[in-house]
């Protein structure tokens, strides 16, 4: 009876226990990890409960075990988490208080580049992520200007269009007078254009008749000129036969050899006695630049003196000759 009575109370025992694990279990508690508390504050949590999980790139490495409220400090909320002690955590580690499109919440952890740990227990810098709402606002925002910006372009032109009608009712009263007037003008012009043609045609008939009294004169004029032509050209062909015989005239005086010119072009006398008096010339000037006083000597200078002083120049250039 005893033995029935402890397997029942074993059984019992074992069932709460189960009972206490498994809804831990279900609540996020693992009793085979050793997890360590961090602390967090914000200032709103928005709904976030116990038990959310704390999660670190979409894996949950823990849970929210506690939330308090701290009066001493505006009434921000104190948020204590189990977090797995194989997670390194440093002090550039932030808490992000994240919500799903569903509406759920959960604490990301963004572990940061530093490498200077931080303890079990030690308060890691909370942040809050953007809701679908608040990414909604910021991109309804400037949707929302640019649609009353359209709203007051469009009720402008709106206005301008209420305030041409009235110009437009105007304008269509004018375009039904129009017609008339335009009947008039064409009657009007047509009149004009009958008189104008009647005038062309008399001024048409006058030019005809003139031009008729003009082509008599016209051909007198061309045989005037004709004739003004030949005149011209036979009095230039009388001057060029005249030029030309005398040329003839002067190239056969030439050929004669009875005159200066044809001699100068004959004969090579001149040309010699030429060529002797430049040779006369050429002999002077080195001369006179060799001797000079022979010919710029003093006023006064007697020939003999003169004939002395060439004969004393003469012995100084061989007596330097001689030393050379």
């Amino acid at each position: 009876m005893k033995t029935k009575e402890f397997k029942v109370g074993l059984f019992i025992a074992i069932a709460i226990a189960m009972l206490y694990f498994g809804f831990n279990y279900l609540k996020g508690i693992d009793f085979f990890s050793r997890s360590v508390k961090y602390y967090t504050v914000y200032d709103n949590i928005d709904q976030l409960a116990v038990s959310n999980p704390v999660l670190v790139n979409g894996m949950p490495v823990g849970r929210v075990s506690a939330i308090s409220l701290l009066p001493n400090k505006n009434n921000h909320v104190l948020v204590e988490m189990e977090i797995d002690s194989n997670v390194p955590l440093s002090d550039s580690t932030s808490a992000v208080l994240n919500s799903s499109l569903l509406g759920s919440k959960s604490v990301l952890l963004q572990i940061g580049q530093s490498r200077n740990k931080i303890k079990p227990g030690d308060t890691i810098r909370s942040e809050v992520a953007k809701g679908m709402f608040d990414v909604l606002s910021e991109t309804a925002t400037p949707v929302a200007s640019d649609l009353q910006t359209t709203l007051r372009k469009f009720n402008g032109i709106i206005d301008n269009l209420s305030k041409n009608s009235q110009q437009l009712e105007i304008i269509f009263a004018k375009l039904q007078t129009t017609p008339d007037l335009l009947n008039k003008t064409l009657v009007t012009a047509n009149t004009k254009m009958e008189d104008l043609s009647g005038s062309v045609k008399g001024v048409a008939d006058n030019l005809n008749t003139t031009l008729t009294d003009l082509r008599p004169t016209l051909h007198n004029f061309k045989t005037i000129s004709d004739s003004l032509k030949m005149m011209k050209l036979n009095q230039t062909l009388q001057k060029t036969q005249q030029a030309i015989s005398n040329l003839n005239q002067t190239l056969a005086r030439l050929n004669k050899g009875d005159n200066t010119m044809s001699k100068l072009l004959t004969e090579d006398t001149l040309y010699v006695n030429i060529n002797r008096l430049v040779k006369n010339l050429d002999t002077l000037v080195v001369h006179f630049n060799s001797n000079p006083k022979h010919f710029l000597g003093p006023l006064g200078k007697s020939k003999e003196k003169i004939e002395r002083d060439k004969r004393k120049e003469e012995e100084q250039k061989k007596a330097a000759s001689k030393k050379k």
